[in-house]
């Protein structure tokens, strides 16, 4: 599908693994230009070299997001690099476990920082540029905002947030016409998701038993799905689509309820 995303310039926070990984490469599929904000070289490298290889443009900043000036410093990359911004896709962050019982203010903190600050910190960067360009903004959100997991307060917080900021932003953001959604996640298997499923002692059992939840094929969401929706999202295909929350996680959050399987 062509999504007339030609030469547009798209940051991409933390998109050079998992379902970052998968944003970048559909978003060079496209012909888009997307620039990866990174604080691991190593994969940001990897990342920018296969979408070189065919034939795609990419390229990249490296910082560590929970530091604002790094971030700011990052957007201005991009300007000098490619003089505007067109898009930007709030990807980063981890579910790192800081729950109520297990946790402690300092953590918690911390947590907003990695998951929730750098959201806002890019969006403000690169307002001036979405204003030119009537951009797009997608924030990557997940299940937990809404169905809880247990023992995650800060990421299920900053997940919150996430939500909260798309709306608000889609509605502060209307008379310049910049278009705000989200995409919310539920089980889709990366690198991190491994990472997660393998604490448990029967991984296979585990993951089973997880898909055995999600209604639509009784799988998980791959990464390349999310991302299509992203790049949709980005796209002028979507044009009069704001303020949304799309659940791309096969009914999962609002169907599984009500399902007694």
């Amino acid at each position: 599908m062509n999504l007339q995303l030609q030469n547009k310039v798209i940051i991409v926070t933390g998109g050079s693994k998992g379902i970052g990984h998968s944003i970048t490469h559909v978003l060079a599929d496209e012909g888009a230009i997307p620039f990866i904000v990174s604080r691991d070289e190593k994969s940001v490298s990897e990342t920018v070299q296969e979408i070189q290889k065919k034939g795609g443009k990419c390229s990249y900043a490296i910082a560590e997001l929970t530091d604002p000036e790094q971030g700011n410093t990052a957007v201005e990359k991009v300007i000098s690099t490619y003089g505007t911004v067109h898009g930007l896709v709030n990807n980063a962050g981890v579910n790192d476990g800081v729950g109520l019982e297990n946790g402690d203010t300092k953590s918690f903190i911390h947590s907003l920082k990695k998951n929730l600050v750098h959201y806002y910190v890019m969006a403000q960067a690169c307002l001036p540029f979405l204003k030119e360009n009537k951009g797009s903004i997608v924030n990557i959100g997940s299940k937990v905002s809404l169905t809880g997991q247990g023992g995650t307060s800060a990421y299920a917080a900053a997940c919150g947030g996430r939500n909260a900021l798309t709306r608000e932003w889609a509605l502060e953001l209307l008379p310049h016409s910049i278009r705000v959604n989200a995409v919310i996640v539920a089980e889709s298997y990366t690198p991190l998701y491994k990472k997660w499923i393998n604490t448990f002692p029967n991984t296979i059992e585990k993951l089973k038993q997880i898909e055995s939840k999600i209604p639509l094929e009784k799988r998980m969401t791959t990464p390349e799905e999310i991302a299509d929706s992203v790049a949709f999202l980005l796209s002028e295909k979507s044009s009069h689509t704001t303020g949304q929350l799309l659940f791309v996680d096969g009914g999962y959050v609002h169907l599984d309820r009500a399902l007694n399987q």
